[in-house]
């Protein structure tokens, strides 16, 4: 398994609870496909975009670092980009 780190780009205006239940998603779509999630965190609340996303001027930032098998990786990004609540995901692979 190679260890990766995922960035995602959520809706600032999401309640706390809306907010808890789409961070259990983005980590149990992780442990779907035999991978385990090392650490996760909210990386900063509510900055502002530098252009906007699906019409969002701003965004929350979910850092989350993983261990996964590499042929997994393209399943997440498909899952992920079927949420509405995620406005943008980036995965890179760590050494």
């Amino acid at each position: 398994m190679n260890k990766y780190e995922a960035m995602f780009i959520i809706k600032p205006d999401l309640s706390e609870e809306e907010k808890k239940n789409l961070l259990n998603q983005i980590n149990d779509a992780v442990a779907k496909y035999q991978g385990k999630v090392v650490d996760s965190s909210i990386w900063a609340e509510r900055r502002k975009l530098y252009f906007p996303i699906k019409r969002q001027h701003e965004g929350t930032y979910y850092l989350v670092n993983f261990q996964a098998p590499p042929l997994s990786i393209k399943e997440m990004r498909n899952i992920y980009r079927l949420n509405e609540n995620i406005l943008r995901v980036l995965i890179s692979a760590l050494k």
